[in-house]
């Protein structure tokens, strides 16, 4: 019986829960880098200061994060952030929030994300009137609108799949 011992099931178990830890990481690490460029390096600067408090709540160890801000201060890489306003299932507005090396080729793998989930991206303006920003500075929902089972699934499985795109680092939605 190949597969059944207690060293097996821990493999595959540790093999989940790394994979887990690497999508959050590189993650961190694209807005580690994106705020240690526009603060120069300085740890005091308050979106690094940020920055590096979400990486110490994921558990990511201080040695990835010297090295996210030294990359950031040596490469000449230009991360940029980008916002994209949809509409999913049933009219609920969406956020994407993320931080790209290429603004065009982003822009067309969220609109292909979106069309075959129901989707469609939306105008800059048209649904960020839905949100407001709280002290944290995340995005709230200022009337949340009640959707049907059947689209509130199809909308789970569209914010699956954008969080699962290397790019996207936030997604919001207007659904309660």
């Amino acid at each position: 019986m190949s597969g059944h011992n207690k060293w097996s099931k821990i493999k595959h178990q540790k093999a989940s829960t790394d994979a887990r830890k690497s999508k959050v990481f590189s993650k961190l690490v694209r807005f580690i880098t994106v705020e240690a460029k526009k603060a120069k390096g300085d740890k005091n600067a308050p979106g690094l200061r940020v920055a590096i408090e979400k990486a110490r709540a994921e558990n990511m160890p201080a040695d990835n994060i010297e090295r996210a801000i030294t990359k950031a201060s040596a490469s000449s890489e230009e991360l940029e952030q980008v916002v994209y306003e949809c509409y999913g299932p049933g009219g609920a507005a969406i956020i994407v929030e993320g931080y790209t090396d290429n603004r065009n080729r982003t822009a067309q793998e969220i609109k292909f994300i979106l069309s075959h989930n129901g989707g469609s991206l939306a105008a800059p303006g048209s649904a960020l009137w839905a949100f407001q920003k709280n002290t944290e500075g995340k995005l709230e929902a200022q009337s949340p609108i009640e959707l049907p089972d059947e689209d509130l699934e199809k909308l789970a499985q569209l914010i699956d799949e954008l969080e699962e795109h290397d790019d996207v680092s936030e997604v919001y939605t207007n659904a309660a």
